[in-house]
């Protein structure tokens, strides 16, 4: 994945000289955002970091993924805020897909806010689907709890959906 164009952007390998910027972006975008040691962390361990540039460098988005068993669990994917509804989200999980398939993995799992709909939405619409919940899995405001849903896709569902 050693800079793959797309039209006007371009995904590449997360290494630690795009972590600030990540750490940027990330803050950005979530009000309870991961750290960039978190970051840090995900690509000492060896996880798949994945970064979408537009090809004026600008950071558009980027996504963590974390080999598990025989899946892949995506840990983080975050549009930036300026980058939301160009497609970006789909870039990011279509790589995101490509490389767990590439590992000879047989699907793939994360979690997800049902308050973040965008998010929900653009998984459904790629053939995710909700196989559980976690409870008071993400912390909320005023110190309260929010549940995430478990999603779900397997590669085997692959041609069944129009969203790729």
């Amino acid at each position: 994945m050693s800079g793959v164009l797309l039209a006007d952007r371009y995904l590449s390998p997360m290494t630690e000289i795009d972590l600030d910027e990540v750490a940027i972006v990330e803050r950005d975008a979530y009000e309870f955002p991961w750290s960039r040691n978190n970051f840090e962390d995900s690509l000492r361990n060896g996880y798949f970091g994945v970064c979408l540039r537009h090809v004026t460098g600008a950071l558009m988005g980027y996504c963590v993924l974390m080999p598990v068993v025989d899946e892949m669990h995506l840990l983080n994917l975050c549009v930036a805020p300026r980058a939301q509804r160009t497609g970006a989200g789909l870039a990011l999980l279509r790589e995101a897909v490509r490389i767990a398939r590439g590992e000879g993995l047989c699907g793939m799992l994360l979690e997800v806010r049902p308050s973040n709909l965008r998010a929900v939405h653009l998984y459904q619409r790629f053939g995710f689907v909700t196989i559980g919940c976690r409870k008071n899995y993400y912390p909320a405001r005023h110190r309260g709890r929010e549940d995430a849903l478990v999603m779900r896709f397997g590669f085997e569902m692959e041609g069944q959906h129009g969203a790729r």
